[in-house]
């Protein structure tokens, strides 16, 4: 059956968010935005420049005064207003972020009810963010701390998830008392600009969140503005380290999400089904397009043979389609270039002599004018391969066998990143002594992709620098001041 037509009309007009005023023209490019799933343009997007960056920064300022002296109690109102919109509109949220980079209707599902669970939450923060009283001595003296916004913070989300990382970002950096320009970009420009919009009609002032879908142009002008008091950026490493090359010409503080190369060790001790499940679902799932993909699937050697059958067995009974359709599992990636850019993996990992068990194929058919890749599995892969050692960022699994629980950790730890680990086992001292052992910020046992609103979540080594959830994300969003009076 042929993909279905973008909904457009669940799309808003593009533009952009400054201030209460939303502005549909630019000086800047026009960007061809395309439904992943069929290669049709849905819209014509402008794209910010260092003009419009200017004018998003003075509007943020000019609310922060407001907003950042609001008694904290209207703030969490303000914030639980917003968050009772969002489950309101579920339904046109869901249309409108499977027609912007074709997440599967199944994968949109939880998303509008998660984004308004992490802004009830960290509402709750709001009027709990003050300080402490510091033991002084050996004089007399009383000493405090102030916890303080920092003022306008740059947000800078991925197009493969805009607006997840809208509510994980914004949700404590408002709480706060932040004000916040948000650049989406131009391959997703659409899930900040309805939620900013859905902000202003729950109440929230003017100014508070501004919104500027850019390309790298408008994003080099927001990092190394003048007027932006700390950088939270969630994307590449090669893009994070432009950004903090910009960010030495003032100073200016970040916080920094990036990718992974995820391991998932499965040991001979775990429940088979679930293992199974769990090592496709993290895989597949978003077409593989997620920082915290379990894309390494490092298996016990006692049942690796046994185990690499059944996940091909699985993997290809998965049916890619149509990501509106509510029995679609997995969608498409976001674009042509992305399509280039995984069967690039495939073809290195070929020519390297990696083991193809299933896909490593673009899909035709009724399929062929979208970018679909075939859900694909390489086995016995070297662990110092190419597909094994980098983030591809599309649906390919590599299976790496082990001998015992110490070569697993250290094939886990063998990776220059350390966003996420996952772990099937039944053994629960194994399980405790391993994830000790994992050098990854967030490690899933036997599950995945389950992340509570009140827990941390950020990288070792090259995937990140701080965290966001809980009382990690309101303290990476605000700054310390110490008052000493002597007595």
């Amino acid at each position: 059956m042929p993909v279905a037509a973008a909904d457009i009309a669940a799309l808003p007009t593009p533009g952009f968010l400054i201030g209460g005023t939303k502005v549909t023209a630019a000086d800047g490019p026009l960007h061809e935005h395309r439904y992943a799933a069929n290669g049709e343009i849905t819209q014509l997007v402008p794209l910010g420049t260092a003009r419009e960056v200017d004018l998003a920064v003075a509007a943020a300022r000019k609310a922060f005064l407001t907003w950042g002296r609001m008694p904290a109690n209207e703030r969490r109102i303000h914030m639980l207003r917003f968050a009772t919109l969002i489950r309101e509109k579920t339904d046109s949220l869901r249309r409108m972020m499977t027609a912007e980079n074709g997440t599967p209707w199944t994968a949109s599902a939880n998303s509008p009810q998660w984004v308004a669970e992490l802004f009830e939450y960290n509402a709750g923060w709001a009027d709990k963010i003050g300080g402490e009283v510091v033991s002084t001595f050996p004089g007399p003296a009383f000493d405090y701390t102030l916890d303080e916004p920092y003022g306008v913070i740059a947000v800078i989300v991925p197009w493969n998830g805009p607006f997840v990382s809208f509510g994980q970002t914004l949700a404590p950096a408002l709480a706060a008392g932040n004000t916040v320009v948000i650049k989406p970009p131009e391959l997703a420009p659409y899930s900040c600009l309805m939620l900013g919009e859905l902000a202003l009609e729950a109440g929230i002032p003017e100014g508070v969140i501004n919104v500027v879908p850019a390309g790298p142009e408008g994003g080099e002008a927001l990092v190394r503005h003048r007027g932006v008091d700390k950088i939270h950026f969630t994307g590449s490493g090669a893009t994070a380290r432009k950004i903090i090359a910009a960010s030495l010409e003032n100073l200016t503080p970040y916080g920094l999400e990036l990718g992974g190369k995820s391991a998932r060790l499965v040991f001979a001790d775990s429940d088979p089904s679930t293992a199974i499940r769990n090592a496709i679902g993290s895989a597949i799932g978003l077409s593989g397009q997620a920082c915290i993909c379990g894309s390494r699937v490092l298996v016990e050697k006692s049942i690796y043979e046994n185990f690499v059958a059944d996940c091909q067995a699985a993997i290809e009974q998965i049916r890619p389609g149509d990501p509106s359709l509510p029995d679609t599992f997995m969608g498409p990636v976001i674009s042509q270039g992305a399509v280039d850019r995984i069967l690039g993996f495939v073809d290195r990992a070929q020519a390297s002599g990696q083991r193809l068990v299933t896909g490593g194929r673009r899909l035709g058919g009724d399929l062929a004018n979208g970018y679909f890749v075939a859900p694909t599995i390489f086995a016995d892969v070297d662990p110092d391969a190419d597909v094994a050692r980098n983030e591809v960022f599309g649906p390919i699994l590599s299976f790496i066998p082990f001998e015992d629980e110490a070569h697993a950790i250290q094939l886990a730890n063998d990776s220059d990143f350390g966003l996420a680990a996952y772990i099937e086992s039944e053994n629960v001292k194994r399980v405790h002594r391993v994830s000790a052992a994992l050098e990854a910020g967030t490690v899933w046992i036997n599950g995945f992709h389950d992340l509570p609103v009140g827990a941390p979540f950020g990288g070792y080594k090259q995937s990140g620098v701080g965290h966001v959830g809980g009382k990690w994300g309101i303290n990476e969003f605000s700054r310390t001041k110490n008052v000493w009076m002597r007595l």
